[in-house]
């Protein structure tokens, strides 16, 4: 509670009208062993102006670096107005809308982000939200194999640019229920995958992440279409900022992907230390009946006006465990209320100027960078607003020295992607300016340029 209205008289007017003579006597059911007289280390109760103060001074021993790490979550300027909205009392206390006749805000809400994120993935129905993008990963490879009942393999072919981290979590929710998750092989040339496509045993689905994890954009016609001519269902995973600017997975190949998912987080949730994020699923009509997690549908009632309400609810606690599509119980709502208000704040040309902005400097980073002896692209595929640098040297090193001076200066690959050798991934979004862009370069420059840099 950010303020607390109780001056001393209405604490005393409230004491003497439920008949207790002070406030520790409504606790007189702690024992008096338990209580303790102070607490070590904590000062002395400030106000209002001196808390502020306090914590603005903590804040700043974090400092304000320069992050050029994406890899999965994105730091992207949030209108003040999203969270002013988001945290109202309204929203920010609601819970699972289960009684329609007094959720009607609270549905409506989702229904509009439903429609939303099925307009941004070209697809027609979208639930709303998933624990996170690496989760609705496993939901929708579940959701798969749900959909193909006629392929018995289990088998889940995952493009080489998948997310290690959403393979992970996959492999730890379904991999216990009979799916097998196998990488297909990387050309090492443009960081894609590689041909010739193996076509041994027909995979119950196959996941194309677009763009990659290291920053590339597949022929996401030609593997999708490879796919679903050997009757495999076609898993999207996408970023939803670059659909402002790249194809759709809805209108993928010559029929589309058939589910399409990935982390909501770009849409005006703050990075947050890891959380909480959300994930969006969106799919084909015809595959509906397997979506995981809630779905709001809209009707009309008795008088024409609409109505809103919770719609094929298969999940746990309507059905037996056995018979659920899902039984992760948790949705992100309010970070779904904050996408909303986000997404209806920017509208379509909004996005698409953050996309071309992130584009924009993340191609000025790539000039600089390459410009300096010891830095080159590693893959020739083009790219959104991340790219995989190949570096003459150790990557660890070169962050540690960039830290130093304030600067966030990307992920190095090693933990990830050993193959990969001394490798990179930076990214730019529409936050930095040309300044920010040269500081780094600048920066970069510096440290290749001594020999303490090796």
């Amino acid at each position: 509670m950010p303020f607390i209205p109780h001056t001393e008289k209405d604490t005393e007017e409230m004491l003497k009208a439920i008949g207790a003579p002070d406030l520790d006597t409504l606790f007189d059911e702690i024992p008096a062993d338990l209580l303790i007289d102070s607490l070590d280390g904590v000062p002395q109760a400030l106000n209002e102006m001196q808390i502020v103060r306090l914590m603005r001074d903590r804040a700043a021993k974090d400092g304000a670096p320069l992050c050029f790490i994406g890899a999965g979550a994105y730091e992207h300027h949030i209108p003040t107005a999203v969270w002013d909205i988001a945290t109202r009392g309204e929203y920010y206390s609601a819970y699972t809308p289960y009684q329609a006749e007094a959720s009607q805000g609270t549905l409506q809400t989702i229904y509009e982000y439903q429609t939303m994120i099925t307009e941004l993935t070209g697809l027609d129905v979208s639930n709303a939200s998933l624990y996170d993008g690496a989760s609705a990963l496993a939901e929708a490879a579940l959701m798969a194999v749900r959909s193909n009942r006629k392929n018995k393999s289990g088998r889940v072919l995952l493009a080489p640019g998948v997310n290690p981290t959403y393979e992970k979590v996959a492999t730890a929710i379904a991999g216990s229920q009979n799916i097998r998750f196998e990488r297909l092989a990387m050309d090492s040339k443009n960081g894609n995958t590689a041909d010739p496509l193996d076509n041994s045993e027909p995979p119950v689905a196959l996941v194309i992440q677009q763009p990659s994890f290291f920053g590339t954009l597949e022929d996401v016609d030609r593997l999708t279409d490879w796919a679903q001519q050997m009757g495999a269902l076609v898993i999207a995973i996408v970023n939803p900022t670059s659909l402002a600017l790249l194809k759709a997975p809805g209108h993928w190949g010559e029929a589309g992907a058939d589910i399409a998912i990935g982390e909501g987080q770009p849409l005006g949730v703050p990075l947050s230390s890891g959380g909480p994020y959300f994930g969006f699923m969106t799919c084909k009509q015809k595959e509906v009946r397997q979506m995981p997690g809630r779905i709001v549908g809209r009707t009309t009632d008795l008088n024409g006006d609409y109505g809103f309400t919770l719609t094929l609810q298969a999940r746990e606690q309507h059905i037996r465990r056995s018979k659920a599509t899902s039984n992760i119980c948790t949705n992100q709502g309010l970070m779904v209320t904050a996408a909303t208000i986000y997404m209806s704040l920017l509208g379509y040309e909004g996005l698409r100027q953050v996309a071309q902005a992130s584009y924009q400097n993340t191609a000025h980073l790539i000039r600089g960078l390459t410009a300096i002896d010891g830095i080159e692209r590693l893959f020739d595929s083009p790219h959104f607003h991340e790219v995989a640098l190949k570096l003459d040297r150790p990557v660890a090193p070169v962050l540690e020295k960039l830290s130093s001076k304030d600067i966030l200066g990307g992920l190095d690959l090693s933990a990830t992607s050993p193959d990969l050798g001394d490798a990179l991934l930076v990214c730019a979004t529409e936050t930095k300016t040309e300044s920010d862009l040269d500081t780094f370069i600048a920066a970069v420059e510096e440290i290749f340029s001594t020999e303490a840099g090796r």
